[in-house]
């Protein structure tokens, strides 16, 4: 294991805990309460445990073999998992908690005090809001808002719970308190401001329900069912995720 590879205009705090074959870019800050696993890459003018007084001192932890891109602000007191990949300026604010393998695409925001699973995927652009509950193997694609407030201005947050398996597709909004059920997708610009049930689909301002996910068709020609969507899509998951999957709809 090698040591850390640091460009000469980077600075990086000594008490920084950084694991072997790290990679530092040009005129990246880390802090000194940031551990970063081993293999990570970190690219230019990246701030990694952004100093703020609401992570109660917890340290920002970044998991192995992690890509975290130029421009990118990850406040202190954060935790994720092996596999983190992100686009270009993302910002993640205090006490966010993911599992491993996220992708945060470009210009994302995340607003901290949030629970994500494993392998899931942000599009660019997309807003989630503080207190925000998102399972595994979900996708959030671009322009897509997460609230919390369900009379803003105020002091009360309701954050949204999307479930395993979800899909919100471009320029959806989910409003406070509401739950998206396992396996559920909500069309493109809908605003949903009621809970979804699972495999049903969603649309429209005020989203209404659709249809059952079952009656979506590929438009490949096949007439087969598009959803559950990990029926036929495997792409950038472990192989024996995918056999499972497999075997579970065979």
């Amino acid at each position: 294991m090698t040591k850390p590879l640091i460009h000469p205009s980077a600075l990086v705090s000594p008490q920084a805990k950084l694991g072997g074959n790290v990679t530092v870019g040009p005129f990246t800050v880390i802090h000194e309460n940031v551990h970063v696993g081993s293999g990570t890459r970190i690219d230019g003018y990246c701030e990694l445990g952004y100093p703020t007084s609401l992570a109660d001192g917890q340290p920002l932890i970044i998991g192995r073999d992690s890509v975290i891109r130029s421009h990118s602000v990850f406040y202190q007191g954060s935790h994720f998992g092996d596999g983190l990949v992100t686009g270009h300026r993302v910002t993640v604010r205090e006490k966010t908690k993911a599992g491993k393998n996220l992708q945060i695409g470009t210009l994302c925001d995340i607003q901290g005090h949030c629970e994500i699973g494993d392998y899931v995927r942000f599009h660019s652009n997309v807003h989630i809001g503080q207190h925000s509950c998102i399972g595994n193997y979900v996708w959030i694609f671009p322009y897509v808002v997460l609230t919390n407030d369900p009379h803003p201005p105020s002091e009360v947050m309701l954050g949204v719970t999307i479930e395993d398996f979800v899909a919100i597709a471009t320029m959806s909004i989910i409003l406070p308190g509401v739950t998206v059920g396992k396996g559920a997708l909500v069309g493109a610009h809908s605003s949903v401001s009621r809970d979804v049930a699972a495999d049903t689909v969603v649309g429209g301002a005020p989203a209404k329900f659709i249809c059952d996910t079952s009656k979506i068709k590929l438009k490949d020609g096949s007439n087969l069912s598009a959803y559950p969507w990990r029926k036929h899509f495997h792409r950038g998951y472990p192989e024996e995720l995918v056999a499972a999957w497999i075997k579970e709809f065979s």
